[in-house]
């Protein structure tokens, strides 16, 4: 049983409890577990279990209206059970380490977008961490009372908006290209070990970004990006494979030739892909030249004015 799952099951068996002691707020709080940790990503295994593990819940209420009811809520949960499973509750104060337990609404979603609303602009979108919009759309909502904390969800879960998911995939196109197609047959042809892995690195997580973008999905945190990449229709299976094969593969003279090949032979992919969801008219595998080609459906012209290598 992973974190998520033993987070609903201990909260099935408090919701008595909870409803006995505080129905008036169980009727308006969000319940789940969403955010920071391996175990909202459904990642969590025997070797995450040094720290924060144990069953555990979210509870969100507006700012205000938490902290009018806290002694209430922190009564009801003080006579919560303080081991389920066989496991220690992280529900007790001295181990929610502020990622579990009672939560403003609010400064949840404030902490990973520094927003006090749902981003609006294009300049608030591109400031937040894709990893950041990961974490707090992640994990699983059991019950919303007032549906408040779900809005904001989905209004996040819905992905960029198409200019800013455009300028960001023609971002990622040229840092695969500079990276990979360009610079690291360079890098390998000076017998530059150091060098080859660095644009290696960088094509990857430009190309895990980009495969994460296609599905309509905030790529996570980079210890998550590849495993979790692995559930996704579009590319993933592709994205998967090559980074299997380079994570093995070493750079040199004798042996880069594999991995020159096999990034060619995605990138090739990813340019079919953009072309069959009419993104790029381009009839190349060089994902340079799919950029600009992309940026020409960007309808905002200060995001067209940006500098194509970011985003």
């Amino acid at each position: 049983m992973n974190g998520l799952e033993l987070a609903q099951k201990f909260y099935e068996s408090c919701l008595p409890s909870l409803r006995q002691d505080i129905p008036d707020i169980m009727d308006k709080a969000a319940v789940g577990l969403v955010g920071e940790g391996s175990e909202c990503f459904g990642c969590d295994d025997e070797h995450s279990r040094d720290h924060d593990c144990g069953p555990a819940f979210c509870l969100w209420l507006p700012r205000e209206e938490l902290h009018t009811a806290l002694p209430r809520i922190e009564a009801a949960l003080e006579r919560l059970p303080k081991e389920f499973m066989g496991m220690e509750s992280r529900l007790v104060p001295e181990r929610r380490m502020g990622r579990v337990g009672p939560l403003p609404l609010e400064d949840f979603y404030a902490f990973f977008t520094k927003l006090a609303h749902t981003p609006k602009t294009w300049q608030e979108w591109l400031r937040i961490p894709e990893y950041q919009l990961a974490a707090c759309t992640n994990g699983a909502v059991f019950a919303d009372g007032d549906g408040e904390f779900t809005r904001r969800r989905e209004a996040l879960l819905a992905c960029y908006p198409r200019d800013i998911l455009l300028k960001k995939l023609a971002a990622r196109c040229m840092v695969m290209a500079q990276a990979g197609q360009y610079n690291l047959p360079r890098c390998l042809a000076r017998g530059d070990s150091v060098a080859a892995m660095l644009a290696v690195a960088r094509f990857a997580e430009a190309a895990l970004s980009l495969v994460y973008l296609c599905n309509r999905r905030y790529m996570p945190f980079y210890k998550w990006a590849g495993k979790l990449a692995r559930q996704l229709p579009v590319l993933g299976p592709s994205i998967t494979t090559l980074l299997d094969l380079l994570a093995v593969t070493p750079l040199d003279t004798t042996h880069g030739e594999l991995a020159v090949d096999s990034i060619e032979s995605f990138c090739a992919s990813v340019a079919s892909h953009l072309r069959a969801i009419g993104l790029s008219d381009v009839y190349d595998t060089w994902l340079w030249a799919h950029g600009p080609s992309i940026m020409t459906q960007v309808r905002d012209p200060e995001v067209r004015k940006l500098d194509l290598l970011q985003g």
